[in-house]
């Protein structure tokens, strides 16, 4: 796979398609300890017409590199991929944090974002006070159980357990500190306000059943969008890989718009 070094990382990426097409690349951009391989489905879809491009974030699947501590220091490296790889125009696909990289791109590069896709993310985290107190707690217990926790509660219910193993197992292999830090840093996160300023026609997809990013916060930030798409679908947060087909086919009907 081919790799970029990018301040001290070495970021694995894959650059597929035709490249002779008028349409702006797709951009993958996968979510909190997962990998680029979440978007197996939609790459195999779009490569056959389209330049699709995806990446492993720092410190995540085969990507090196730690130190992060915000979403827009994650953003700064894909906006050196795209940079890398020539690429002026695109549209930005993004999953849960990957939804954030995507709108902190959007709001510091608009004339460059010609549409976007945020699936099963949100604007800003907001936390009944039990349930802050909660996400709170859940850092103080073993980093293993930790991870299992979150990803187990990322699916809906009656998902396939072995599927949901290998999912933990994969997530757990993610550097504790890149873990940690952007936890943190997704709980931090907050463009809600900024939200009119992205006018970049938006789809956004959510799962009924995301008790991560709950359905009712997405929609709230939907309200905030000049030019907002909402589609909602009978799945959890982990939408690429829980809806793969009905997905990549709302995101194929949006990106299709002439």
């Amino acid at each position: 796979m081919p790799q970029l070094e990018v301040d001290g990382a070495a970021l694995t990426y894959d650059d597929e398609g035709p490249r002779d097409g008028a349409a702006a690349p797709l951009v993958f951009i996968h979510g909190w300890t997962a990998n680029r391989h979440r978007w197996d489905h939609q790459i195999a879809h779009f490569a056959g017409h389209r330049r699709v491009i995806r990446l492993d974030l720092r410190g995540h699947g085969e990507s090196t590199g730690a130190g992060v501590r915000t979403v827009a220091e994650l953003a700064q490296d894909v906006v050196a991929l795209l940079g890398h790889l020539e690429v002026d125009r695109f549209v930005p696909v993004g999953h849960s944090m990957g939804g954030m990289i995507s709108q902190t791109l959007a709001l510091a590069h608009p004339e460059r974002v010609e549409r976007m896709v945020l699936v099963n993310s949100i604007g800003r985290m907001t936390y009944s006070r039990g349930r802050g107190l909660l996400m709170a707690a859940s850092t103080l217990v073993p980093y293993k159980m930790f991870v299992a926790t979150n990803i187990q509660r990322a699916f809906a219910p009656g998902h396939p357990r072995e599927e949901i193993r290998e999912y933990i197992r994969a997530s757990a292999a993610t550097p504790r500190e890149v873990v940690m830090t952007l936890y943190g840093a997704m709980r931090a996160f907050d463009v809600l306000d900024r939200a009119a300023e992205i006018t970049a026609p938006t789809l956004m997809v959510h799962g009924y059943h995301d008790i991560q990013l709950p359905v009712g916060q997405m929609l709230r930030m939907a309200k905030a969008y000049p030019d907002a798409e909402v589609r909602i679908i009978d799945a959890g947060h982990e939408l690429p890989v829980e809806r793969p087909a009905e997905l990549t086919a709302t995101i194929d009907r949006f990106v299709s718009v002439k």
